[in-house]
């Protein structure tokens, strides 16, 4: 089963034709599933960048959708305007409502889109402002306006509602990961997972480098590492694979004998192939 993964390839950067270019080398590769791990676009152009991608490629595109999926919206209406997308264009599949996908007899795919949950790392002193707590509504909803008009002037106390937001949303993602895990294990003696944050902090690679305390609160989710971990263990005859990007830069860390991640780099205008799988 050849499957080609890209991540973070930020299609909203792109004309058409250039998107379009960028599926046709996707599509150079034959593969049989094109795995797609976040950050496509944002949500203005979300679906007519998977439309582009769907008229060019002509195998299923399996993807999840990142942090920047959302910006300018919320993430229930572009999880809802995806899922009715997906309705119209049977190509498009979104992970997160496949379920389980057998791949073959050995190999299940699933996949969650996952969330930076402020756990990991420093999250009571960090200083870094991303633009998600301000261009995603619910983020922005946690901010007072004074916050949201000037995000200078965000200080650590006003992080804990925005912190508590993200902790149930990381949540909500890692329980369904549970959920579909435990399905996909009992079936198929290899998994491939995939999601946006990296679940652990040895797999946010960025610069060639793990990152920092100051970082990594958005940067990983916690509670899904907690799920990953938790599964492998349990099953030491099964084969983990996680597929994630969101950092932007490219690395491998092997958290248990049979639980490995692959993070995936990026450079904005530059959308590319990480590699092709080629699995059993």
């Amino acid at each position: 089963m050849r499957v080609a993964w890209a991540t973070d390839i930020h299609l909203d950067f792109l004309g058409d034709e250039q998107v379009r270019a960028f599926a046709a080398t996707l599509a150079q590769e034959r593969p049989e599933a094109v795995v797609l791990s976040g950050d496509l676009s944002h949500a203005e152009l979300l679906e007519h960048h998977l439309r582009l991608l769907a008229g060019v490629l002509t195998c299923p595109i399996y993807f999840v959708l990142g942090n920047h999926d959302y910006y300018g919206s919320s993430i229930v209406d572009v999880r809802q305007a995806v899922v009715e997308l997906c309705a119209r264009r049977s190509r498009l599949r979104w992970l997160p409502a496949c379920g389980v996908v057998s791949l073959s007899a050995e190999t299940a795919l699933i996949g969650i889109d996952g969330w930076a949950d402020a756990r990991l790392g420093d999250p009571a002193h960090t200083t870094v402002v991303l633009n998600d707590f301000f261009h995603i509504a619910e983020l922005a909803a946690t901010l007072d306006p004074q916050v949201r008009a000037r995000p200078g002037l965000l200080r650590a106390s006003d992080r804990e509602p925005l912190h508590r937001v993200l902790r149930e949303l990381g949540d909500v993602e890692a329980a369904r990961c549970d959920e579909l895990l435990t399905a996909a294990l009992a079936s198929h003696p290899q998994v491939l997972i995939v999601t946006h944050i990296p679940p652990f902090a040895a797999a946010c690679w960025h610069e060639g480098r793990l990152s920092d305390d100051n970082w990594l609160p958005y940067f990983s989710c916690a509670a899904l590492g907690e799920v990953l971990r938790a599964q492998a263990r349990a099953h030491p005859q099964r084969r983990l694979m996680v597929l994630c990007g969101h950092t932007h830069g490219a690395g491998e860390a092997q958290i248990e004998p049979n639980l490995r991640v692959l993070t995936g780099g990026a450079v904005y205008r530059r959308p590319q192939l990480q590699q092709v799988l080629e699995l059993a």
